[in-house]
């Protein structure tokens, strides 16, 4: 991942754990977008930038492919807005060990998908980052990464 300049972001897209998406409407994502929280932080406050969550499609993730491509092909034919404009987040529910479970195992395969078949350079691991589950894992009972 290159230095992302978020003053000149424009589209952000959230990817979450189709898994975790059972149990999780995923409230704490878009409060956190919309708060400038977390990994939003850099985000400017003031400028209107376009979201959309999904989610990966199950393991081993290979969902991610469809839905990035269509996307893509959307995001071109409608705004015209350049791959370097829009970020992508992989949700906390992926990349961290959390009350849903530890870290997704394909993450670096999505990962993969999304920069050298669609070339997307702006991935960002997390989203929401909870204060008890970061106390967790600073107690060694869930997994840093």
């Amino acid at each position: 991942m290159e230095n992302i300049d978020f003053n000149n972001i424009e589209f952000i897209i959230i990817i979450q754990c189709s898994i975790a998406k059972r149990r999780c409407s995923g409230f704490y994502c878009v409060q956190s977008f919309y708060d400038k929280k977390g990994t939003f932080l850099d985000y400017p406050k003031d400028k209107n930038i376009m979201y959309l969550s999904m989610e990966c499609g199950g393991c081993c993730g290979k969902g991610v492919s469809s839905l990035i491509g269509h996307f893509n092909r959307k995001m071109i034919e409608f705004y015209k807005i350049p791959k370097d404009k829009t970020v992508i987040h992989l949700a906390s529910c992926m990349t961290n060990d959390q009350h849903h479970y530890d870290r997704c195992p394909h993450i670096e395969y999505i990962k993969d998908i999304i920069v050298r078949k669609y070339g997307f350079k702006n991935v960002v691991e997390g989203t929401y980052i909870s204060a008890k589950s970061t106390n967790l894992r600073d107690k060694e009972i869930y997994n840093k990464y």
